[in-house]
C-alpha cells in the first residue's frame, strides 16, 4: 500500500510536471499581443534616384525586423495607393499589394523587395512619384516613404539583327539626324547612322546605353557633337544608382567607320563603358577616315579609351582615365596627332598588365600571319602619359616593313624606353609623378609643384585648356589642364 501511494504522488508530478511544461510550450508558440509592438526598419525611407519613364528601376530591399524576445504577427503589410501604385512590393516571395499575418519570430526579420515604374508627363523636368508601404502590427500603424524621381526619355530600341548585335537606324541614307537636349535617350541595342546618313548631337544631350549597346555610325556616316564647356554631351550607362556611377563596362562602345567626311566630337563626356571610342576600317581605305577630337573626357573603360585601327585621329584636350587595358591603343599603323592630352591609368578593379599607350603599324590575322600598314604619324605634343605600370609606353615596330613614325614632345612619360633619340623624343619629362590633384576620383587636374608645369612647348594649340582657361602661350602646363 505504501508503495503504491508512492507511484501515484510520483505520477501525479510528472503529470503536474507535464502540464507546466505544455504550459510554457504553448506560451512560447503564442503571439505578442501588445499594441506598443515597434517594428524595427532597416531604413525610414527607400530612396529610387533618376528612373526613366516606362522603364522598372533596379530592385531595392528593405529589412523589417522583429525586436521582441516573443514571436509577432503582422496583421496588414500594403501600399498606401494599393492597385494604383507606381511600386511593386514582394513579401516572402510572393508578389502583390496587400499581404495578410505575417509572422515574425523574436529576434527574427523578413525582407520585401521593391521596384517602381514611372508614367511618363511628356518633359525633361524630374518627377518626383511617392507612395508608402503600411505596416498594421496589433492595431499600430508603421510606414516607410517610398521616394522615386523618374525622367520622361526617347527610346531607341533595336528592332534589327547584324549577327549578334541588335540596332536601329536612327539616320538612313541621306538623312540628317538632330538630337537635343529636349529630354534623354536612351538607347536599347545600337543606334546606327547608315552610309551617307548624319547624326549631329546638340550642347546638354545625355545619351544612356543599356547593357551591351553603343552608338555605330557606319562607313560613310557622320557624327558630330557639339557640346560646351557649360553643357557637354554625356554618354554613359542606364542604371541610375549611386553604385554605377563609376563602375566600368555598362554599355559596348561609340564605333565609328571609315567615311570619306570627316566626324568631330567636341566637349564629351564618354564614361563606364567597355570602349570609349573605336575607330576603324570595314573594307575600303578611305583617304579622309577621320575624327576631330576636343574637349572630351574619357573614363572608366573595362576595354580601352581609344581603339583605333589605320585611321586619322586629331585630338587635342583629351583627358582619358581608369581603362583596364589602354587609354589608347592605335593599330594597324594610322594618321594620329594628340596635343595638350592627358591618359592617366590608375586602373585598380584588377591587376592591369597592359600600356597607358600602345601604338603598331601591323595587323596580325588568325593564322599569324603579318599585315604591313603605314604608321604615318603618331604625334604627342605638350601631353602626360603616366599611370601605376612601370611601362605606361609600347611602340610595336614589326619587321616586315611599313612606316613607322612617331614622336614624343614636350611631353611626360612614364616609361624605360630609351628617350634619348631626338627623332622620337624632345624635351621629355621622364617618370616623374605629374602630381595629379586626385587619380583615383579621375581628377587630373596637376597641383602647382607637378613637374608639368610650365615645361610644354609655346605657340601649340588650343590656347585655351578643357576647362576654358587660358594657356600660358610661352610655356603652357603639360596636359589637358592648365594650372590656374
Amino acid at each position: 500500500m505504501h508503495i503504491k501511494q508512492r507511484n501515484i504522488i510520483w505520477l501525479l508530478s510528472m503529470l503536474l510536471l507535464g502540464t507546466i511544461a505544455l504550459s510554457t510550450s504553448c506560451k512560447k508558440d503564442d503571439f505578442l499581443e501588445d499594441q506598443g509592438v515597434h517594428l524595427g526598419f532597416s531604413q525610414d525611407t527607400l530612396l529610387f534616384d533618376t528612373v526613366f519613364t516606362t522603364i522598372g528601376s533596379s530592385t531595392q530591399y528593405l529589412i523589417v525586423t522583429n525586436p521582441e524576445d516573443q514571436k509577432i504577427k503582422i496583421s496588414n503589410i500594403r501600399l498606401a495607393t494599393g492597385t494604383a501604385s507606381n511600386y511593386r512590393i514582394n513579401v516572402d516571395g510572393q508578389s502583390g499589394v496587400s499581404f495578410a499575418d505575417i509572422e515574425i519570430a523574436a529576434k527574427d526579420s523578413i525582407y520585401i523587395f521593391v521596384e517602381v515604374t514611372v508614367d511618363p508627363n511628356g518633359t525633361n523636368s524630374p518627377m518626383i512619384v511617392t507612395d508608402s508601404i503600411l505596416f498594421n502590427t496589433n492595431g499600430y500603424e508603421q510606414d516607410v516613404d517610398l521616394v522615386a524621381f523618374g525622367r520622361d526619355a526617347y527610346f531607341i530600341i533595336g528592332n534589327k539583327n547584324y549577327g549578334n548585335i541588335k540596332y536601329k537606324i536612327v539616320a538612313g541614307e541621306h538623312i540628317d539626324t538632330v538630337w537635343t537636349k529636349n529630354k534623354p535617350i536612351v538607347v536599347y541595342g545600337y543606334a546606327v547612322v547608315d552610309s551617307t546618313g548624319s547624326l549631329t548631337i546638340e550642347a546638354g544631350t545625355e545619351i544612356f546605353f543599356h547593357n551591351k549597346s553603343g552608338l555605330w555610325i557606319y562607313k560613310g556616316g557622320k557624327l558630330t557633337v557639339n557640346g560646351t564647356q557649360n553643357e557637354p554631351v554625356t554618354f554613359q550607362g542606364d542604371r541610375p544608382e549611386p553604385y554605377y556611377d563609376d563602375l566600368p563596362g555598362q554599355w559596348d562602345r561609340i564605333w565609328i567607320n571609315e567615311s570619306d567626311v570627316e566626324s568631330k566630337i567636341n566637349y564629351a563626356i564618354i564614361r563606364n563603358a567597355f570602349i570609349g571610342i573605336q575607330t576603324e576600317i570595314l573594307q575600303d581605305v578611305m583617304t579622309a577616315n577621320s575624327l576631330v577630337l576636343k574637349n572630351t573626357i574619357i573614363e572608366n573603360m573595362s576595354g580601352a579609351g581609344i581603339l583605333s585601327r589605320y585611321y586619322n585621329i586629331d585630338a587635342e584636350n583629351v583627358v582619358i582615365s581608369n581603362c583596364q587595358q589602354y587609354c589608347a591603343a592605335l593599330t594597324m599603323g594610322g594618321n594620329y596627332e594628340f596635343r595638350h592630352s592627358t591618359f592617366g591609368n590608375y586602373w585598380s578593379y584588377s591587376d592591369r598588365k597592359t600600356s597607358s599607350l600602345y601604338f603598331n603599324n601591323y595587323f596580325e590575322d588568325q593564322n599569324k600571319v603579318i599585315h604591313p600598314f603605314d604608321l604615318t604619324k603618331a604625334s604627342f605634343i605638350n601631353c602626360i602619359i603616366y599611370g601605376n605600370l612601370s611601362e605606361e609606353i609600347v611602340a610595336d615596330n614589326n619587321i616586315l616593313g611599313g612606316q613607322f613614325n612617331y614622336l614624343f614632345d614636350h611631353t611626360l612619360v612614364k616609361t624605360e624606353n630609351n628617350t634619348s633619340d631626338p627623332n622620337h623624343w624632345v624635351s621629355i619629362v621622364k617618370n616623374h609623378d605629374p602630381l595629379f590633384e586626385d587619380y583615383g576620383k579621375n581628377d587630373l587636374h596637376l597641383k602647382s609643384t607637378s613637374a608639368a608645369a610650365n615645361a610644354g612647348k609655346g605657340g601649340v594649340l588650343p590656347a585655351q585648356d578643357i576647362d576654358g582657361n587660358t594657356r600660358d602661350a610661352s610655356s603652357p602646363d603639360m596636359g589637358a589642364y592648365e594650372i590656374l
